[in-house]
């Protein structure tokens, strides 16, 4: 197939599986290959704002070399060195930074790539039976159960990956990351749009079967000036950390890490109970941090040192509650351990996705 059609069925594809019901912020990543090359999203985009020629293409010889690479033992010299191949794969005369995903992308049979994070594919794989259910309703699939990122993810997947085809003769379609989200993969558009169609409509059934809503609950109604009088305070108490502020009436916060994306834009922890000077310096001791989300009584609220970090943190924030009603029907939430929390909160390659986001 000509490389200029697949280019428009990617920027198609990604333009549809980038939305809301998808994704939020800079999150997700999708991927179209041929023999030689692998065009995939850059880092910090949004995918469905890309067009065909917003893609980066990577010389797919040069990514597989990774495996044949003795990976350094420490973590950061280890993420530089899978950084460093990834950026030297990059077809010359391209700007741009590849996503993280790159190695898997290429580790991966098919044609098409989409990574997403939905709402409601997330309740089962932020839960603590969901290997269970995703067994029940997608007996083709994969679950991948370790909350790998980066290097690890890549490497550990890739394995698991043949393991799966010598016992069935192929790369599943579709694979469900415990406590990330999705790969949906396929040689076709048609097919792409098939399968996604068939996960989310399975979801909505189960979620519908145990009269469970993916609607935000909101706890009770506030008036718009409670929340302006009390995102003035929270201003006043985190200084320029706060010098965006953006509110909602009150729901529940998730109380914990979830997934990469919720660390990423709203930290691990949301600050939780009674503002006052003596609290907030009690969360900053405690966590290390400022809280990007706020929960009191009257609302929560997204905090940031520019809008769209604010907006994003508290998108994010609307997100884990969600993700967290759904998951509920499935034994409650599982959350990430503070060694994996820890690792996406400083790992290098979150950071410089958060920085474009917040450009």
């Amino acid at each position: 197939m000509d490389d200029s059609i697949m280019l428009d069925n990617l920027s198609e594809l990604s333009a549809e599986f980038g939305t809301n019901e998808y994704l939020k912020g800079g999150g997700g990543n999708s991927s179209v290959k041929n023999d030689t090359t692998m065009w995939i999203k850059p880092s910090g985009t949004v995918l469905c704002e890309l067009g065909p020629d917003g893609f980066l293409p990577m010389d797919r010889e040069k990514i597989h070399e990774l495996y044949d690479v003795e990976p350094p033992d420490g973590v950061a010299e280890r993420e530089e060195l899978v950084k460093n191949m990834m950026m030297a794969s990059v077809l010359p005369g391209e700007t741009g930074r590849p996503s993280v995903e790159a190695p898997l992308h290429e580790t991966i049979d098919y044609t098409y790539v989409m990574h997403t994070h939905p709402v409601l594919v997330n309740g089962m794989t932020c839960s603590k039976n969901g290997a269970e259910v995703c067994g029940r309703l997608f007996p083709d699939a994969m679950w991948f159960e370790k909350p790998d990122a980066g290097y690890m993810l890549c490497k550990n997947l890739r394995e698991e990956l043949a393991e799966y085809k010598n016992a069935k003769g192929s790369q599943p379609e579709a694979i469900f990351l415990k406590n990330h989200g999705l790969f949906v993969s396929s040689d076709t558009p048609e097919r792409m749009r098939e399968l996604h169609a068939e996960i989310m409509n399975a979801m909505r059934n189960e979620y519908q079967e145990r009269n469970v809503t993916y609607d935000l609950i909101i706890e009770h109604a506030v008036s718009d000036s409670q929340l302006a009088e009390e995102a003035a305070v929270i201003k006043k108490l985190l200084g320029d950390d706060a010098a965006h502020v953006v509110s909602s009436e009150p729901f529940a916060v998730v109380p914990g890490p979830i997934t990469p994306d919720h660390i990423v834009y709203s930290k691990s922890y949301p600050f939780i109970g009674q503002l006052s000077a003596e609290a907030i310096e009690e969360f900053k001791s405690k966590h290390g941090y400022s809280p990007r989300v706020i929960k009191t009584e009257t609302g929560v609220y997204g905090v940031g040192t520019d809008a769209k970090s604010a907006s994003l943190a508290l998108e994010l924030a609307v997100d884990g509650s969600q993700v967290m009603q759904l998951a509920e029907v499935f034994g409650g939430l599982d959350y990430l351990s503070s060694e994996t929390a820890d690792f996406f909160d400083n790992w290098e390659v979150e950071k410089y996705r958060r920085s474009l986001m917040s450009a």
